[in-house]
């Protein structure tokens, strides 16, 4: 019987994690955007899940914004979320937003917005209800938040610059 960990990630997980992100999504889009939010100082909790010693699952949550007029309110991203193909369905992927969650609560992050399926991060808490009132542009039905304490409900959202950089 396997035993599945969940931890936090190291510099040495990088390469591991690049792999899960590549196999996960098919392309090396997410491999780079997690590069990019790590060395650009913006992740806030990033976390791995091992099987056997081999690193099969990945989250990163990284730093958010909600600008509202003249204020600057900070919250956490969730993007992106890998599990190795061979172990989907699993429950690694909730595994690791269970645990990441508890992280960000405990670190006193407020407010957490993702963008994916509804159905799937739906179990977990996000809504795109809260999310409706936020300037985005990835405003829409997978633009989804959950918010553990006050929070704004208002106001544009800014991604860390990596994520510009995906989005071009």
């Amino acid at each position: 019987m396997s035993m599945m960990s969940i931890r936090a990630a190291t510099p040495r997980d990088r390469e591991a994690i690049r792999l899960v992100e590549e196999h996960a999504f098919g392309q090396q889009a997410e491999a780079g955007l997690v590069d990019a939010l790590v060395t650009g100082g913006d992740a806030v909790v990033e976390l791995v899940a091992e099987e056997d010693g081999q690193v099969v699952g990945h989250i990163l949550f990284s730093r958010l914004y909600v600008q509202n007029g003249g204020k600057r309110f900070a919250a956490v991203a969730l993007a992106p979320l890998a599990v190795e193909p061979s172990f989907h369905g699993t429950g690694i992927g909730g595994a690791l937003i269970r645990e990441a969650h508890i992280r960000l609560k405990e670190a006193g992050e407020t407010l957490a917005v993702v963008l994916g399926d509804p159905t799937y991060y739906g179990r977990f808490g996000y809504t795109h209800a809260r999310a409706a009132g936020f300037e985005s542009e990835y405003q829409g039905e997978a633009l989804q938040a959950l918010a553990w304490a006050d929070a704004p409900e208002t106001g544009r959202l800014v991604y860390a610059s990596a994520f510009t950089a995906l989005a071009a």
